[in-house]
């Protein structure tokens, strides 16, 4: 059964290999890289700078027992205000995974927002492939989250195709 994970990865061009820090609050739910949600990068910042953004150390603030950066107080006070506006969708795990029935890890630079909700996914090449047909791929990984979501990434041997 591992190889069937691990093969559907791979198929899929995914990696667990970018993960360099542990979860440290709610590894279930939230990625967590480098002690912050989006590796620190300022959720905020890709709706209102069109772009990711490093978040500071300076300005942080704590959701779902997880620390976020922002670039700005102003980002940190927007994203307290309502943060389900600006968290990435999945627990901030690959859409393009999630469609898929996986938890993958994601990088910064592969994101695009969707009817005012921000998706993340593990590379520009797996981006790609979510924006080709990327309602679907929103579907199926909305419908897959309520399967996933309490389950640890390496739990998930078989992929949940929809």
């Amino acid at each position: 059964m591992k190889s069937v994970f691990f093969a559907g990865l791979g198929a899929l061009g995914l990696s667990f290999a970018t993960l360099s820090t542990p979860a440290l609050a709610d590894e279930i739910t939230t990625f967590v890289q480098n002690g912050a949600a989006i590796g620190g990068t300022d959720p905020v910042a890709y709706f209102t700078d069109g772009k990711p953004v490093p978040g500071s150390d300076a300005f942080t603030a704590e959701h779902d027992d997880v620390t976020w950066k922002f670039a700005s107080a102003e980002n940190r006070d927007l994203f307290v205000a309502d943060p389900a506006k600006y968290a990435p969708q999945f627990g901030g795990f690959c859409a393009f995974g999630a469609a898929k029935g996986f938890k993958v890890p994601v990088i910064p630079e592969a994101w695009k927002i969707v009817d005012g909700k921000l998706y993340l996914n593990n590379s520009l090449p797996v981006q790609e492939r979510f924006e080709r047909d990327q309602d679907e791929h929103i579907t199926n990984a909305t419908l897959n989250w309520e399967i996933i979501k309490d389950v640890k990434p390496e739990d998930l041997k078989e992929p949940i195709i929809r």
